[in-house]
């Protein structure tokens, strides 16, 4: 027996071999070993790793008569599923007596662990039907399941049953429902389930803030984050990356410097994960110079933190830099993915490096590397390439040509690259196409508008807009926002609301002087046909960014850098009046846009007026 047992503990597959010659022998002097439970139980900790032997020695346990032992077959089943077994890892439970709700939660556990939500909920509710009376760590994982439905309704007829059963306030229960309810959308719910909450551990804020910045709620996430302190939960590296990302989508790079401050005060590690939250956070506030500081000093690097970079560089206009940092990835041995080749293509396009990109674009098909393989984000940004070059007709033909059916970004790109190149008849065509994938989006159809707009037909202006109000489609509203002593101030076009209105349009008002007078001129090319020039200009004037300029200028100290966030594209005339104002001013204004940064010094644009 010493013997059996030193072998069981070596190999898997010498244990099946052992196991065979010992129950199969004839010879009279050396008797068949009993196959007791103990051994079986040895056996399968051996051989958890290898489904091929534990479906034999499940075949050995139905031999022995000892499959009536449900210790042996949940070791069974727990290791079937661990591996994925789920076809095996089934039969084996449906032909179990009376499986015990550790059983259930075993098997519910399991689907949901290899993505098969549906299943795991028909499971729950084969369950549900059959009386068995679940426990907090079957609904843990029933509504992981749910969140990853279509619909929320089978969801909410699992809360019932959680209220039924008593277990709405267990912590992790609550933590499951507060994110599937954020996961659809409703937030609300979500916020009653968390601030209703007995026992708010770490994982349920940390879980609540991560939701809130996935569902662009960046504010409360960062709101909830300082809530933490208050309440007594000292956040760890989880918190401060779901902070860091929130800063990030905000663009206030002041919170962000607060939140690494408490960091530090913390004494929390700055593992990779968390240095590269926050060099994205860096990157997504305009401040690159703070981003390259904070690679260069990075000990280590992975993928993402060289993606990050490249993506940093091209949307912060410097495709040098961009293209100069994926050379140096490769040299380094970091093999790029999908994200990495999004940015260079990025950078070709903001550079208007044409033959670049497509030699970029034509490594990505031929490689054969599926990591690199063009997705749909890819080919959206080559028309960009193509169309914003002026290679408009080429744009609409490598569109056509694509192996893949074009969505409303690559149709979106080509109608964005007619209007800068004010062609009417394809940008016709591209909104035509566009319409059919995407027919409620109104930044489109104010796309088209505009293109009609520069060619004065006015008339298919008016058709435009009676088309949208026909379907019910509605513009965007336009707002900038600012951060100010760690306090956010939105601006909407024409906006009078804000506390320092008189103040902000006093100041605007002696800021259009100070740019017309050396040289700006207003662009109302593409304001309303049917009011007076005068109306236009006032129009123009009321702009949200430009309101966010002025009420920077009244606040920020003049060693502050003017940082703006634009929800849409900036227009072409607030582009031209900030790069104006950077020159009168002596100020350096950093405008995030929907698409890129444009950082104005001295009069001058990082985008090189290639925008």
């Amino acid at each position: 027996m010493t013997k059996l047992w030193f072998s069981l503990s070596l190999k898997p597959l010498a244990s099946i071999l052992l196991f065979s010659s010992l129950t199969q022998t004839q010879n009279p002097t050396n008797p068949p070993i009993a196959l007791t439970k103990q051994v079986f139980t040895t056996l399968l900790q051996s051989c958890s790793s290898y489904p091929n032997h534990l479906k034999q020695i499940h075949a050995l346990i139905l031999t022995t008569g000892l499959s009536i032992k449900n210790s042996l077959i949940t070791q069974l089943l727990t290791n079937l599923t661990l591996l994925g077994d789920m076809s095996y890892a089934r039969q084996l439970f449906d032909q179990m007596h009376k499986p015990r709700v550790f059983l259930w939660n075993t098997l519910i556990k399991a689907y949901v662990k290899n993505g098969i939500f549906t299943e795991a909920a028909f499971v729950y509710r084969q369950m549900h039907l059959l009386g068995v009376r679940p426990d907090q760590f079957t609904y843990t994982f029933v509504v992981k399941a749910c969140a990853e439905l279509p619909e929320l309704w089978a969801g909410s007829a699992v809360l019932a049953h959680v209220v039924k059963y008593g277990l709405e306030f267990v912590a992790m229960v609550r933590t499951e429902l507060i994110l599937m309810f954020a996961k659809f959308g409703e937030l609300g719910m979500a916020d009653f389930l968390f601030e209703t909450m007995v026992d708010r551990d770490l994982i349920a804020w940390n879980a609540f803030i991560a939701a809130c910045v996935q569902n662009g709620n960046a504010g409360q996430a960062l709101a909830l984050f300082r809530q933490m302190d208050v309440a007594g939960i000292k956040p760890d590296a989880v918190s401060v990356v779901s902070a860091f990302s929130a800063c990030g989508q905000l663009g206030c790079l002041e919170n962000g410097e607060e939140i690494y401050g408490i960091m530090r005060k913390y004494g929390i590690v700055c593992n990779i994960i968390v240095a590269n939250a926050r060099l994205d956070m860096y990157v997504k506030c305009g401040s690159i110079d703070m981003a390259e500081a904070l690679f260069e000093d990075m000990p280590q690097r992975n993928v993402i933190s060289w993606s990050t970079m490249v993506i940093g560089y091209s949307i912060n206009g410097e495709s040098e830099k961009a293209l100069n940092t994926f050379s140096r990835m490769q040299k380094h041995g970091v093999q790029p993915n999908h994200v990495t080749y999004l940015g260079v293509l990025c950078a070709c396009s903001h550079a208007g490096l044409v033959n670049e990109g497509k030699a970029y674009f034509s490594h990505m098909v031929q490689s054969g590397n599926k990591n690199i393989r063009p997705k749909i984000e890819h080919y959206a940004c080559m028309v960009d390439l193509l169309g914003r070059s002026g290679h408009l007709e080429e744009a609409y033909n490598f569109i056509r040509s694509m192996p893949i059916e074009p969505d409303s970004g690559v149709w979106g790109a080509l109608l964005g690259a007619c209007t800068i190149h004010q062609n009417v008849e394809l940008g016709q065509r591209a909104a035509d196409l566009l319409f059919e994938v995407a027919p409620d989006i109104g930044s489109y159809h104010v796309l088209m508008s505009n293109i009609y707009a520069a060619a004065g037909r006015w008339d298919f202006v008016d058709k435009v807009r009676l088309r949208m109000r026909k379907r019910g489609v509605k513009k965007i509203a336009a707002y900038s926002s600012v951060e100010c002593n760690g306090k956010f101030h939105i601006f909407y076009g024409g906006d009078r609301l804000h506390p320092e209105s008189s103040e902000i349009y006093e100041k605007l008002e002696d800021l259009l002087r100070q740019v017309k007078s050396i040289g700006y001129i207003p662009n109302t090319s593409s304001v309303f046909h049917d009011v007076d020039m005068e109306e236009k200009e006032a129009t123009l004037s009321s702009h949200s960014e430009k309101l966010a300029v002025a009420f920077s200028l009244i606040n920020l100290r003049s060693e502050c850098p003017i940082r703006v966030v634009k929800n849409l594209r900036i227009c072409d005339d607030c582009h031209s009046f900030c790069k104006f104002v950077s020159k009168t001013t002596k100020r350096e204004i950093v405008m995030r846009d929907k698409i890129r940064f444009h950082h104005f010094r001295n009069g001058d644009c990082s985008c090189n007026n290639f925008w």
